[in-house]
């Protein structure tokens, strides 16, 4: 106590300036240095308040947390992150907005996130505010979100400032966001971060409305303009002349351009271009660009890789006051996102600024609605526009934004903030292309269609006292209501599903009477989701998702009513969700993370006739989708991805990128650590086992069976020969096999043609030779062995003495190289190899007589398959796969990858950050709105493509729905011949009376109908008898299978005798139940 005495006199002597700057600099080490107790000095009241929030978790760790922050550091890298852990961010402003760009930040990791507002919560707030109650109503914003931002991620300091802002404190910063502030405060505080170097960023909503502003100083240099992998291609040949021309493989197209700079490793002759430092090239072709003068270097011989050098870039940023004036004349400074709104965009800069305006002159922003403010707005806007010598001037624009000003929206604030808090990441890093320098964005195609007979009136969007008056500012009390009754099915509760549900229970979706929500998952948290998925904390990690997330928004919004599912959502759940239930909807959402999934719920959504939001996110990419019934088109079926398969022979024998070895690892440690292990386990518990095998074909089972003997026959019986079995499986994978490989393919191999055999993607191995003191190849012995231990119940080790000990009294087998060997060169050679032939019946039948004449060690002996987990790093399964795919390249003489990026490919893992989750979910509740309020016009929707790390954003119409004639008729997707097999508790249908029901409702004349690959009935055939069964009935009989007792409807393709040529027709949809 005494000490603390002493310092308080001590802080009192100081002036206040002095005392915030100690405390700020203090503040930055605290992680270092304080624990959970631990409290700032108390400032004069007369400066500024502060409050102060740390946990014991906030003490500095020695590197990045990569168990958090595992997904966002394949977006932003190692080296950005760390930059950014330093970092001092403000932001100004608490209402929705300014929580979602601060919420978004503090995931995202910076050094430190101080929050500033000096107004209380009002009814308003709590439209987009998610951190606010009503409990909270009077109170300072700042001070109430403070502690529920810094539960988000405990390495991040978050403090709170209910003062106003002054220079000596915006000195403290790195980076400054201004949001719901006046033009005055950002042309002041602009021209001071502008001086002092201070990136400066200013994110505005008003309604259906948003703006954006970053100025980063004269000289921002940006070190990674697009956060792209470098492009690499592999080299055929480089000629010796001025310029050098270098031949790529035609495996596939380089990306290289025009500038780009490369550097060049594993030439073999024309070795001086190896040592080189960056090279700038042109480009001739697809698969050829020129160097430099390669006239007095060796021969080229073979081999090579020419690899991309990202090159960084300086920009020049506007201050404020210059750039509010130059927007107008040089539209390179505005960031264009819908082209058809270019011009809508010109306006909303006069329109935003004229709303500064009007606040100050009436201190307040236009009234929802009210005709008398929104013509005193256009005035002012236009005005201005005439100042500015604009020519374009639209009042429209201006004067639907002033009728939706006082609204305060979730969704345009988690978009913008998505965006604001990007550029804040931009601005730390110097990664990925900041905004330069505006942005404006509108949803006004929401607003009900006045031609429909949806006009608002002021009274319909006065203000109720309701945490809702945010929204029903712009949509009305009607609105509210409908919203309120809303059945939606939500599929995901990861980063997605997170976003979305907070905006559900912010715009009160399904929140009341007898509206609802359902959300399904069947994830559990683990601590990776914590950094993009924001409703769940570490005490929730091993918890259900769906659960968490549901309890989390009842927090937000104690009216939604919510149920959550553990359900995948596929034809095995389809007794879950049936016919009824998805009659029960208005609409799904889709938060889903591969295209099966997609695929399949798009399906039901057609098939029930369900509109459908869907969005998705790679890394800083995202993209929307609305589908809309009879009139959008659908997600559709699976196209083929961009990445195609890897060719077997390339993964066995002829890898040529690190891609190849991380695949051909991730191989192994599935054939040998999980599927021998359930191929044992299967044959000593399934009678059926062996026929079934035996079923899929000789070749294939007898390799199965071969390991299912050896497995049994050779299992170890202590850890030495685990590591022996490790030492022996190097030895054969990274000598053996090659020096076999090499014996067939010499070096100097040649092809029938005359042409070396070892060329363009083939590239020639080498054996290598076990070193102990190798540190690759001791991890490969050492994770071998664990896992090897693991399925078998041997408990291993870590010992490197003690596994060294063991490996000198391993006796290695010799090795000879067989000349009966043959080894496939192609996919369609692998597959003949694996024709019957008739050794392999011979071979079966010893199979079996040696599996039947084994001893095992008990009747219940069974193995341990081992289930592939990427984020453990104690279970041995990266360090195995890291080791094998390195050993492997440098078989090869591919450049090995680390860890992280080994971890990226092998683990197929999709890289991810809350900025783009935020903006995309943002986008989707956007549709919502329309979809909500039964737009019919396709030009009110829109479909979103972006990617935020080059500010490419676009927003366009969706695709109508196609169509196809039958019969004269014009159909779409949407289309269908619904029938219902039972009415008013009579028997099902016959077919005859199907075809009836058909021929009397749409005039056409069935020939066919088809289920599946079953031909149910046909004309053509001697099918009478089956037009006297019933509908169901025949299914059974022709599939040979039984209908699920849940399944309620049969889908069944007709033809037509009046047009059986058409290559699509309506599905007949046959209620049976």
């Amino acid at each position: 106590m005494k000490a603390k005495r002493k310092r308080k006199r001590r802080l009192r002597r100081q002036s206040p300036e002095d005392r915030e700057r100690r405390w700020i600099r203090t503040g930055l080490s605290w992680s270092h240095t304080t624990t959970a107790a631990a409290t700032p000095p108390q400032l004069e009241p007369h400066h500024h308040s502060w409050s102060h929030t740390t946990t014991a978790g906030a003490m500095a760790q020695p590197d990045i947390d990569e168990g958090l922050y595992s997904r966002q550091l394949y977006v932003l890298g190692h080296d950005a992150m760390r930059t950014m852990g330093k970092a001092n961010v403000l932001i100004s402003g608490m209402k929705g907005l300014g929580v979602e760009v601060a919420k978004n930040v503090v995931l995202a990791g910076v050094g430190s996130v101080t929050i500033q507002d000096q107004g209380s919560a009002e009814w308003t707030d709590l439209s987009s505010q998610f951190y606010l109650r009503e409990s909270d109503l009077g109170e300072n914003r700042a001070l109430c979100s403070e502690k529920a931002l810094a539960r988000l991620n405990s390495h991040v300091r978050v403090s709170a400032c209910t003062e106003a802002l002054n220079q000596d404190f915006l000195r403290n910063f790195q980076v400054v966001v201004l949001t719901d502030s006046s033009l005055e405060e950002q042309r002041w505080v602009g021209a001071f971060c502008h001086t002092n170097n201070i990136r400066f960023i200013v994110a505005d909503t008003k309604g259906l409305c948003g703006q954006l502003f970053c100025d980063f100083g004269e000289a921002f240099e940006v070190r990674d303009s697009d956060g792209e992998s470098p492009h690499s291609a592999m080299i055929t040949h480089i000629s010796k002349e001025n310029p050098g021309i270098v031949s790529c493989t035609d495996e596939q197209a380089h990306e290289f351009t025009d500038g780009m700079q490369v550097t060049f490793s594993g030439v073999q002759g024309m070795t001086e271009l190896n040592s080189c430092g960056p090279i700038e090239i042109k480009r001739i072709g697809s698969y050829s660009f020129s160097i430099c003068d390669t006239s007095n270097f060796s021969e080229y011989e073979k081999a090579g890789v020419v690899t991309e050098v990202k090159q960084s870039k300086t920009l020049s940023f506007l201050p404020l006051d210059a750039a509010l004036e130059e927007v107008v004349r040089d539209l390179d400074l505005l960031v264009v996102n819908d082209y058809g709104k270019v011009e809508k965009h010109q306006n909303l800069h006069f329109g935003f600024r004229a709303l500064h305006e009007f606040k100050q002159k009436h201190g307040r922003l236009p009234k929802p609605r009210n005709q008398t403010d929104a013509e005193l707005l256009v005035a002012m806007a236009k005005q201005l526009s005439t100042a500015a010598n604009f020519d374009k001037f639209d009042e429209d624009v201006v004067h639907k934004l002033s009728l939706v000003a006082a609204g305060d929206l979730a969704p345009v604030n988690a978009f913008i903030g998505g965006l604001a808090a990007q550029e804040v990441m931009k601005a730390c890093t110097g990664k990925f292309t900041p905004l330069k320098q505006w942005f404006y964005f509108d949803s006004l195609e929401c607003l009900p269609d006045q031609e429909d007979g949806g006009l608002l009136t002021e009274e319909a969007c006065a203000p109720r006292s309701s945490r809702y008056d945010g929204q029903v500012a712009v949509f009305g009390a009607d609105f509210q209501e409908k919203i309120k009754k809303q059945r939606y099915f939500l599929v995901g509760a990861g980063a997605i599903g997170c976003e979305l549900l907070k905006n559900f229970a912010l715009i009160g979706l399904g929140a009341g009477e007898g509206g609802h929500i359902t959300v399904t998952d069947m994830d559990s948290i683990e601590r990776s989701n914590l950094n993009r998925q924001f409703l769940f904390r570490s005490e929730d990690i091993g918890r259900q998702k769906s659960e968490a997330a549901a309890e989390a928004v009842k927090k937000m919004n104690p009216s939604v009513n919510i149920t959550a599912h553990q359900n995948r959502v596929c034809p095995e759940s389809e007794g879950i969700y049936t016919h009824q239930f998805y009659s029960g909807l208005d609409g799904v959402a889709a938060a889903l993370d591969n295209v099966d999934a997609r695929v399949y719920l798009d399906g039901r959504c057609v098939q029930y006739q369900r509109p459908m939001l869907e969005g998705g996110t790679l890394g800083s990419k995202g993209h929307t989708l609305v589908v809309v019934p009879h009139l959008t088109e659908s997600y559709g079926p699976a196209s083929s991805s961009g990445q195609k398969a890897i060719p077997l022979c390339t993964l066995k024998h002829f890898p040529h990128r690190i891609e190849h070895t991380l695949q051909w690892a991730r191989d192994q440690f599935e054939g040998l650590f999980k599927h021998s292990a359930e191929n044992v386990n299967q044959y000593l518990s399934d009678p059926e086992f062996w026929a079934r095998t035996v079923a899929r074909g000789e070749v294939e089972a007898v390799e199965v069976l071969e390991g299912v003997y050896a497995n049994l026959s050779d299992r170890p019986q202590d850890w030495t020969e685990c590591v022996t079995w490790a030492r022996i499986q190097w030895e054969s994978l990274y000598n053996n096999d090659i020096a076999q490989l090499l014996h067939c393919f010499p070096p100097n191999h040649v092809t029938s043609s005359g042409l070396p055999f070892w060329m363009g993607a083939k590239r020639c191995p080498h054996p290598l030779t076990f070193d102990p003191a190798n540190t690759t190849h001791m991890d490969f012995v050492v994770a071998a062995a664990n896992l090897y231990g693991q399925i078998y119940g041997i408990e291993g080790s870590r010992d490197h003495e003690g596994i060294q000990k063991i490996l000198s009294g391993v006796r290695v087998p010799e090795f000879t190289p067989k000349s009966s060997v043959k080894i496939a060169v192609t996919d369609e050679e692998l597959a003949e190899s694996k024709e019957r032939k008739e050794e392999d019946k011979a071979k079966l039948e010893e199979l079996e007589l040696k599996l039947l004449s084994l001893q095992l060690p008990s009747q219940n002996f069974r193995m341990v398959p081992l289930e592939f987990e990427k984020d453990d790093d104690s279970n041995f399964h990266m360090d195995y796969i890291v080791a094998t795919s390195n050993l492997r390249a440098e078989n090869y003489d591919i450049p090995a990858a680390d860890r992280h990026k080994s971890k990226l490919i092998a683990g197929r893992i999709i890289p991810a950050i809350a900025t783009t989750t935020a903006a995309v979910a943002g986008l989707m509740c956007l549709e919502l709105y329309k979809l909500v309020q039964g737009h019919r016009r396709i030009s009110s929707f829109r479909v979103a493509y972006v990617n935020m790390a080059v500010q490419y954003y676009v927003l366009s119409q969706p695709g109508r729905a196609p169509t196809f004639t039958v019969a004269g008729k014009q159909f779409s997707l949407w289309d269908e011949f619904l029938v219902r097999g039972r009415e008013d508790g009579r028997e099902e249908m016959t077919v005859e009376e199907l075809l009836k029901h058909i021929k009397d409702h749409h005039s056409l004349t069935v020939t066919g109908l088809y289920y599946g690959p079953a031909v149910l009935y046909a004309d053509y055939c001697d099918h009478a008898d089956r037009l006297k069964q019933r509908v169901s009935d025949l299914v059974r009989v022709v599939t040979k299978t039984e209908l699920p007792a849940q399944q309620q409807m049969l889908e069944i393709i007709p033809s037509f005798a009046e047009d059986e040529d058409c290559e699509r027709v309506p599905p007949i949809r046959y209620l049976f139940r």
